[in-house]
């Protein structure tokens, strides 16, 4: 990247420290002239001092900013300073929340949803973060030369605050025009690398101790009054598969995942990689994406999507590779029973031992007055203790659970991700990702310039053995284990036997190695939907693994089998791929479970069946997808929804034809139309619609709108994945519907699809759903929630050529 090296010396010695260049902008948006610039005011901080960070930020069309700079200290910085103007009522909040200041800003009562797994009080949040920040987790991690972070890692992370920091000094809280932080008090420039470690911490708990929040903040000894009996029935035929899977952060009704499809040189018209990645994240909070592009000249170039907070790409390309990544079906912890000899005195191979109370104080908020509360938390050596009888896990006269978490044990995440935009091809990818040892709850799928592609789960997993869990279920346990792939495992030997393994071949102890994740590079096609490793591609089954990473030989969901179907389709016709066609996919919104429920005529049949001629007739014209002039959508999904849902131990009556293993992208088939249930489905589906005042022939654009904070209501195609088998997912969660039939706060959201060209290049194609600003009065709010609406692109620049095309500001940013 000559022209940014060259534009970031020529700044720095025309410059003072602590000055700030930019290219003025016209009322449009666009800069006034080629090159032209301006000196504005230094930082009061930077004043008179040298400045230790540097970095030029130039913003391309929909505000992406591309960052150039010497170092990854100064890297940080322009990433934080960015991030800080597109999303900073997120990013202050999730500071907020890492600090375990939540009760104190926003009162204990409140509520914390990150749209994602935790759902909890604020003051159940401050509690467990607040025992985190006593225990000085965070610090004794930075500590660890195995499991800590590594000097670019940290250096990112001084930077990237200190960035933040700078935009707060130089804009203040009157500076501040997004209404959801407007003028609050924490927004100071007093934010610290290890809140932002906190807040990356809290991350890597997603899936693993931030499912428990609530039941280990409130877990109390058993008394007369709550003696913290499980939750009946004990046998696994008769438990609630779904409800147990929601405690366990697997809601099957609210999946969280994404897509991933990688096109080898074999099946491709230029012979090269290609990738097409959506992910499926809120469109609010925590979790969701904003992009970037990263230059270290001669050293360091990466493009694509963080998650708000984090300094490194997660998501992305380089000249060489590209990947993306989807919600992996691994577990990240395990719970252990422990046989107790009284309210608080647990049984181990060693003799008795008492469990450990933490008392946390906590500041919180009421009626505009502060004060300090004083709860506690529960710990064993392996971890938190929970109370829940709901997910058969009770603190009772009998036992108590806690769980260790594999995730909590590391913090290599972002080490992981900046060493990954390194890579040369997709086996260096992997290479690199495992050394890293810190991909934290996810697959990843990728593509590369020589023409291969990779699939991996080479995420953080429990070592826990197929032997190992066999040898260490409790009764409980096994019941966990077969109704959902959770093993409990034996307390009282978890410090032998029963604890976990370690694999010479793995960054650190305690986690599975390479050898035993699986993997696979192919010439022509891989993807993941979200399904276990099994089957990336008909012909790689990859079987042989612990069953705590997923399932083998089990049944796809609708969504994988249309995501599957992307390019064996068009190669089956004889044709190859073309970054055209490949990107195309994403827009296609075919709807996998009305073509399969077509088959033979059956849908029109149950249909026919209820006597609605009114709403058969919309049902009958649809065409099938779910674009936004489809019409008759929202009456497919009612009726999906509402199919009856049936026992473990019964075949399932909704298809004639079961699924086979031998046969897993084609089955189960066959609407049975013959159920009486089936036809129930259907005619509760039409009442549903009717009840509801919606025509049955209403165009989906008009029903399913943009819902996220301050968006306009931007008919979507698209629509609920899983069930119905939409690739394109959107869905409708937490959300206040206020008069709108479907607002989508959840699904596609930072959509690449990177092709390599021949004799060098790539083509880089970007969406980002809900825009790059949280600030509805920007320009960048909206803009591609619209272009996403008419299923267009943003190309995304990435040449030195491409960004001086589409340059609206300039900025030298520098400060300490």
């Amino acid at each position: 990247m000559l022209r940014r090296l060259t534009c970031s010396l020529a700044a720095a010695a025309l410059v003072p420290a602590g000055l700030a260049v930019s290219v003025p902008s016209t009322a449009s948006g666009a800069p006034e002239g080629p090159g032209a610039a301006t000196t504005s005011a230094a930082s009061p901080a930077a004043v008179g001092k040298p400045a230790r960070y540097r970095a030029t930020i130039e913003w391309t069309k929909h505000g992406i900013p591309h960052i150039t700079a010497d170092d990854f200290g100064s890297l940080g910085f322009g990433s934080g300073y960015a991030a800080a103007g597109a999303s900073l009522c997120t990013l202050a909040d999730t500071l907020v929340t890492g600090r375990g200041e939540r009760s104190l800003w926003f009162g204990p009562k409140g509520r914390y949803n990150d749209q994602v797994t935790l759902d909890a009080s604020n003051l159940q949040v401050d509690t467990v973060v607040g025992d985190l920040r006593n225990r000085r987790v965070v610090e004794k991690l930075l500590r660890d030369k195995v499991a800590g972070p590594g000097k670019q890692a940290r250096a990112m992370v001084r930077g990237y605050t200190a960035g933040l920091n700078t935009y707060l000094r130089e804009e203040g809280r009157t500076g501040v025009t997004d209404p959801a932080c407007k003028g609050a008090g924490y927004l100071k420039p007093d934010v610290t690398p290890l809140d932002l470690w906190y807040g990356v911490y809290l991350a890597n708990l997603l899936a693993s101790t931030g499912v428990f929040i609530p039941e280990i903040a409130d877990a109390a000894p058993p008394t007369l009054t709550d003696p913290g009996l499980p939750e009946l029935p004990l046998r696994a035929a008769d438990v609630d598969k779904d409800a147990l899977l929601k405690g366990f952060g697997r809601d099957p009704d609210a999946p969280f995942g994404s897509n991933a499809t990688a096109a080898g040189g074999r099946v491709t018209s230029t012979g090269k990689g290609m990738l097409l990645g959506n992910p499926h994240f809120p469109w609010k909070g925590r979790y969701k994406f904003t992009q970037q592009h990263q230059t270290i000249p001669g050293r360091y170039d990466v493009a694509g999507a963080s998650l708000i907070g984090s300094p490194a790409i997660n998501i992305g390309w380089n000249k060489d590779v590209a990947w993306s990544h989807t919600v992996s079906t691994a577990y990240r912890f395990t719970p252990y029973e422990y046989r107790l000899l009284g309210p608080t005195s647990y049984l181990t191979e060693s003799g008795p031992k008492q469990l450990q109370r933490h008392e946390v104080r906590v500041k919180v908020r009421r009626g505009g007055k502060v004060r300090t509360v004083t709860e506690d938390v529960w710990r064993t050596a392996q971890g938190y203790v929970v109370d829940d009888p709901a997910q058969l896990m009770p603190w009772s006269p009998l036992s108590v659970w806690a769980i260790r978490d594999a995730n909590a044990e590391h913090l290599r995440t972002l080490d992981t991700f900046l060493d990954m935009g390194k890579a040369r091809d997709v086996r260096d990818l992997l290479r690199r990702q495992d050394r890293g040892g810190g991909m934290p709850w996810v697959n990843t799928t990728a593509a590369d310039r020589k023409g291969d592609v990779l699939y991996a789960d080479h995420s953080v997993v429990p070592h826990v053995t197929n032997a190992m869990e066999q040898r260490c279920l409790t009764v409980v346990g096994r019941v966990i284990d077969t109704v959902a792939g959770l093993p409990g495992l034996d307390g009282t030997r978890a410090e032998s036997d029963c604890a976990w393994g370690a694999d010479a071949d793995a960054q650190r102890p305690g986690i599975l190695g390479p050898r035993n994740l699986p993997s696979v590079v192919r010439r022509d096609w891989v993807m993941n939907a979200n399904d276990s490793y099994w089957l990336p591609h008909p012909a790689s089954r990859l079987e042989g693994f612990p069953s705590i990473i997923g399932c083998e030989r089990c049944e796809r969901t609708m969504r994988t089998r249309v995501v599957a179907d992307y390019v064996a389709r068009r190669l089956a016709k004889g044709r190859k791929e073309t970054p055209a066609s490949f990107r195309g996919h994403q827009h296609e919104n075919r709807v996998m479970a009305a073509e399969v429920m077509r088959a033979d005529g059956a849908l029109d049949r149950v249909c026919s069946l209820t006597g609605e001629t009114d709403a058969c007739a919309a049902l009958r014209t649809w065409d099938g997808r779910s674009d936004r002039d489809s019409r008759g959508v929202h009456l497919f999904e009612a009726f999906v929804e509402r199919l009856p849902a049936l026992p473990l131990d019964l075949v399932d009556t909704v298809w004639t034809v079961p699924f086979s293993a031998a046969d897993p992208l084609n089955t189960p088939r066959g609407l049975n139309w013959a159920n009486p249930g089936v036809v129930q489905a259907m005619a509760d589906a039409i009442a549903a619609v009717r009840e509801a005042g919606v025509p049955f022939d209403a165009r989906w654009g008009s029903l399913q709108v943009a819902g996220d904070r301050g968006a306009p209501a931007i008919g979507l195609g698209g629509g609920d994945g899983d069930e119905l088998g939409n690739a394109n997912v959107l869905s409708s969660r937490n959300v206040t519907k206020g008069g709108r039939y479907k607002p989508i706060t959840y699904g596609s959201s930072h959509i690449q699809a990177i092709s390599y060209r021949r004799g060098g290049g790539l083509d880089a194609r970007t969406i980002l759903t809900y825009g790059q600003s949280e600030d509805p009065a920007s320009p960048w709010s909206s803009d591609q929630t619209r272009l996403f609406a008419q299923e267009k692109w943003v190309r995304f620049p990435w040449t030195d050529a491409q960004v001086r095309r589409d340059l609206v500001r300039r900025k030298v940013v520098t400060g300490r």
